[in-house]
C-alpha cells in the first residue's frame, strides 16, 4: 500500500543572501604624481592612508605635465603617473602628447584637471588616458579610480574579511567569532571560513569538536608555496557552509611571524570564500597591527569592566589611526550581567571608547560552559536562547546587510587604450 503514502520531497536549500563584498587592494605598483599646487599634492598623499593602498609606493613631485616630461626624458616611467594640469581644455591633449613620447607602453596615466568638460574627457579617454578627474576631489575618489583601474575587467567580487579581537584575555572573542560564523552560515547561507590566528592556544578546533591534522600553521610555514589548492587541502569542514583553518595549539616552537605573514593567505582565501572571519588573539605584534589595518571590518569584544574599557579605548584609537578613512570600529559587550560584579553600562562603555555598540551578550555560565565542553555552538545547545538573535544581528551587521552598499557610479569610465602612450622609437 505504498502508493497511499505521500512522497516527501526533500526541501531544497534556499539560495544564499547577498552580502557586501570585501574591498579590493591595489597591487604592488609604483605611482608618481606631478602636481602644480601643494593642496593637490597633499590630497594625493592622503590617499596613501587608505588601507587599499597599503602595498603602493607613491611619491609626489612639483611641475605638472611639464615636470613629468622632463623627469622621464632620463628616467624610467612607473606603473602609474598622476599629473595635474591647469591648462585650458584645448591645450591639454597636445601637452599629453609630449608626455606620451617619453612614456613606456605599459604606463597608465590619470589626469587631474580643473575643467569639467565632457568633450575633453571623451577625447582624453579615446587617446588612451586611463582617467580624467575634475578637481577639487577627495582622496577616496583617487583611490577608487586607481583600484578600478587595476582590477581585472569582469573580476568576481572578493570575500569580506571580518576580524574579532578581545580587549582583554578571556573576554570571549573566540566564542563570539565562532557563533557569529554559525549564524552567518545558517541565516544567510553563505560559506564562511574561520582563521584561528591564535596559533599556540587557539580553540576553533575544540569549539567545533574538530581535530584536523593540518591547519593555518602549515600554510604559514609553506611560505611562498601556498596556493588555493594547498589551502583547500588544509581546511577542515566544521558544519554546512563552515570551514576552518585551525591553530595547532602546541608549544613545541615559538610562533613569531613577520608583519605581512598572513597577508597572502588571507588574499587567497578571499578569492574563493565570501566571508572570512579572523579570530585574532589578544596580543600586540607587527602582524596583528597590519592585519587590523588591512581587513574590511574590525570588532572589539570586551567585558564591561575598567580594564577592558582601558584596553578597548587604546585599541579603538590605534585602529582609527591605522584606518582613518574607514568607519568606526564595532564593539560587542560580552558576559554582561555577572552576579554581584560592578559593571559599566554598555552604552556608556561604547560612548567612552567611541565605538558602535552592535551587541550585548548576557552572562550564562551553564549554557556557555555546556557548549564549550561539548564542542557545540549556542544554537545547537539551546536553539531558542536570545543570544542566538544577538549573534544573528552581529552577523547581519558585519556582512553589510543593514546598510545599502550600492556603489555610486564613478564620475567617468576607466579605459586603458594603449594607442597614445607608446614609447616613441
Amino acid at each position: 500500500m505504498s502508493f497511499l503514502t505521500p512522497s516527501v520531497t526533500p526541501k531544497a536549500e534556499e539560495p544564499a543572501a547577498e552580502i557586501a563584498a570585501g574591498a579590493r587592494l591595489v597591487p604592488r605598483i609604483t605611482i608618481q604624481a606631478f602636481c602644480e599646487h601643494s593642496q593637490t599634492a597633499q590630497m594625493v598623499e592622503s590617499a596613501l592612508h587608505d588601507r587599499r593602498m597599503s602595498k603602493v609606493a607613491l611619491t609626489t613631485h612639483n611641475g605638472g605635465i611639464e615636470g613629468a616630461v622632463e623627469t622621464y626624458k632620463s628616467n624610467p616611467t612607473p606603473n602609474l603617473i598622476i599629473v595635474e594640469t591647469s591648462l585650458p581644455p584645448e591645450a591639454i591633449p597636445q601637452a599629453l602628447q609630449s608626455l606620451a613620447e617619453v612614456c613606456d607602453a605599459s604606463t597608465r596615466v590619470i589626469v587631474l584637471g580643473h575643467f569639467n568638460d565632457v568633450t575633453l574627457y571623451r577625447e582624453l579617454i579615446r587617446s588612451g588616458i586611463s582617467e580624467y578627474i575634475v578637481l577639487p576631489a577627495s582622496p577616496q575618489l583617487i583611490v577608487t579610480a586607481i583600484t578600478e583601474l587595476y582590477a581585472a575587467e569582469g573580476a568576481a567580487p572578493i570575500g569580506r574579511t571580518i576580524g574579532f579581537i578581545s580587549a582583554k584575555g578571556g573576554a570571549g572573542g573566540s566564542t563570539i567569532t565562532h557563533n557569529v560564523a554559525w549564524s552567518i552560515a545558517t541565516t544567510l547561507r553563505q560559506d564562511c571560513l574561520i582563521l584561528d590566528m591564535d596559533l599556540p592556544f587557539g580553540t576553533a578546533g575544540l569549539n567545533f569538536n574538530q581535530d584536523p591534522p593540518h591547519g593555518l600553521a602549515d600554510a604559514l610555514l609553506a611560505n611562498q608555496k601556498v596556493d588555493q589548492t594547498m589551502l583547500d587541502r588544509l581546511m577542515s569542514k566544521a558544519a554546512n557552509h563552515i570551514n576552518l583553518l585551525t591553530a595547532p595549539a602546541t608549544l613545541d616552537r615559538s610562533w613569531d611571524f613577520e608583519e605581512r605573514s598572513f597577508e597572502q593567505i588571507i588574499e587567497i582565501c578571499q578569492k574563493s570564500v565570501p566571508v572570512i572571519l579572523l579570530d585574532i588573539p589578544h596580543v600586540w605584534s607587527g602582524w596583528t597591527r597590519h592585519t587590523l589595518a588591512a581587513i574590511d571590518e574590525v570588532v572589539i569584544v570586551a567585558e564591561p569592566d575598567l580594564a577592558n574599557l582601558r584596553n578597548a579605548k587604546n585599541l579603538a584609537d590605534t585602529i582609527k589611526a591605522l584606518r582613518p578613512t574607514e568607519k568606526a570600529v564595532s564593539l560587542v559587550i560580552n558576559k554582561h550581567g555577572v552576579p554581584r560584579r560592578p559593571e559599566i553600562n554598555p552604552s556608556e562603555f561604547a560612548s567612552s571608547v567611541e565605538c558602535a555598540l552592535i551587541g550585548q551578550i548576557g552572562f550564562d555560565a551553564a549554557l556557555f560552559g555546556t557548549a564549550a565542553n561539548n564542542g557545540q555552538m549556542i544554537a545547537e545547545v539551546s536553539a531558542n536562547n536570545k543570544a542566538n538573535e544577538i549573534y544573528r544581528a552581529i552577523g547581519m551587521h558585519v556582512t553589510g546587510r543593514q546598510a545599502s552598499h550600492s556603489a555610486s557610479k564613478a564620475t567617468s569610465l576607466l579605459t586603458t587604450l594603449p594607442a597614445l602612450f607608446k614609447k616613441r622609437a
